[in-house]
């Protein structure tokens, strides 16, 4: 039993989740902390408000606040423009620069004419259904 689950501990999607829940974790502290720290700080100075925390109505004397509905609706589509503008953006591009320097590689398969499997090019016979390929 022991011996299953160090197995399972020990095999690489483990140790990998692992290791991106801790840089995610770290990541979203600095995320967080931009946020907070500077870009809530501009919109602080647009609307003459730190945050919107304290907006409420009242309905028969009982306060409803939408404030922190607000704010945290708020901080999440700046942390979500953060992201995808200064992570996600530079990523995509690089990866399409680091594509297009790529050869394209020579297939090494075929497809069979009788059954329309894959086989390997070098193959005289498919091998599901046994038919001679050319």
């Amino acid at each position: 039993m022991l011996k299953g689950f160090r197995d399972f501990i020990l095999r690489g999607n483990v140790v990998d989740l692992a290791v991106a829940v801790v840089i995610g974790t770290a990541f979203g502290a600095v995320v967080t902390a931009f946020t907070k720290g500077i870009i809530m700080q501009f919109v602080a100075a647009i609307v003459k408000t730190p945050d919107f925390d304290n907006l409420a109505f009242y309905l028969n004397a009982t306060p409803i606040k939408y404030g922190p509905f607000l704010t945290a609706t708020l901080n999440f589509l700046i942390i979500a423009g953060v992201i995808y503008f200064f992570v996600v953006v530079p990523l995509n591009y690089m990866m399409e620069r680091r594509k297009r320097g790529e050869p394209v590689a020579a297939p090494s398969t075929k497809v069979c004419g009788q059954c329309l499997s894959e086989i390997p090019l070098g193959a005289s016979r498919c091998k599901f259904c046994g038919q001679p390929v050319a």
